[in-house]
C-alpha cells in the first residue's frame, strides 16, 4: 500500500509540473524563438580570453574558452523561418505575429 501510495505522489507532482508548462505569450514566444532560428541559420561562436595572477604569488597566467552552439536544425539545413514558426506555435500554440525576416532583431 505504502509503494503504491508513493508512487501516486510520484505522478501527481510530474502531473502538476508537466500543467506549468503551458503556454507562453506569443509575444514571449517570438522572442525566445529568435535565438532558435539564428541557431539554424549558423553556429554562434564565443571566444574569451583574460590573463590573471596565481594565488600566493604563483605569478601571471593565461585562460581563455571557447564555445560553440550548434544546431541540429543547421546541421539539417532548415529554413531559419519556419524553425521560427515551428517553435513560435509549439511554446504558444499559436502562429507568430509576422513573419521572421520582419522581426526587429533579426539580421539575417
Amino acid at each position: 500500500m505504502r509503494g503504491a501510495r508513493a508512487g501516486s505522489l510520484v505522478l501527481m507532482g510530474l502531473l502538476a509540473a508537466l500543467s506549468a508548462c503551458g503556454p507562453v505569450p506569443v509575444e514571449q514566444a517570438e522572442l525566445t524563438c529568435l535565438r532558435d532560428a539564428r541557431l539554424a541559420e549558423r553556429p554562434q561562436t564565443n571566444v574569451s580570453l583574460g590573463v590573471g595572477t596565481g594565488i600566493g604569488g604563483g605569478g601571471t597566467r593565461g585562460f581563455g574558452s571557447v564555445s560553440v552552439d550548434l544546431s541540429g536544425d543547421y546541421l539539417m539545413g532548415r529554413d531559419p523561418s519556419q524553425v521560427y514558426d515551428r517553435c513560435v506555435q509549439r511554446r504558444s500554440g499559436q502562429m507568430p505575429r509576422r513573419p521572421l525576416y520582419d522581426q526587429p532583431g533579426w539580421t539575417g
